[in-house]
């Protein structure tokens, strides 16, 4: 499992020109699910992606989260970002989930951001959608877990 958070003053996804989700500050969220993920791996990407400290406080420094500053997240399913381009032009994506499989952890992560208490909107599972976003900073965090990589608790 793969999220790419970016820090935004504003963002929105459309679907068929509507918009569909939309935020003010927070963190947009590209969520990408691969083959062999579990409930453990959303699990603790949705508490790194609620706890990351990646707002500033007064002195400037990277020193509060999304849950710290009541920001709002807008979660958008993308399976590219775990595109293979090692070989040739065209990118593999064989890392995957089925799309069964990453629609019921995408809905699973979603759920678990909720209960944070934080206004969460979404994209749509499978949609072409038009994502746009105010990034400030930028700041742009990758987080990517495998299950080799899940620490035995996620304090």
């Amino acid at each position: 499992m793969k999220a790419i958070l970016q820090r935004v003053d504003h963002a929105s996804v459309e679907v068929d020109g509507i918009v569909i989700g939309q935020i003010g500050v927070g963190l947009v969220v590209f969520l990408g699910i691969a083959k062999g993920d579990s409930e453990a791996e959303a699990t603790y990407l949705v508490e790194k992606t609620c706890n990351i400290r990646v707002f500033e406080d007064e002195k400037g420094k990277f020193d509060r989260s999304v849950l710290d500053i009541r920001g709002e997240l807008l979660i958008v399913s993308q399976f590219t970002i775990l595109a293979d381009c090692r070989k040739g032009r065209r990118p593999g994506f064989d890392a995957a989930a089925s799309p069964e499989e990453a629609e019921r952890l995408y809905n699973l992560f979603v759920d678990l951001t909720r209960a944070s208490g934080l206004k969460v909107a979404t994209g749509r599972f499978q949609a072409h959608m038009l994502v746009k976003i105010a990034n400030q900073g930028p700041v742009t965090i990758i987080l990517d877990r495998s299950p080799k990589d899940l620490p035995d608790s996620f304090e």
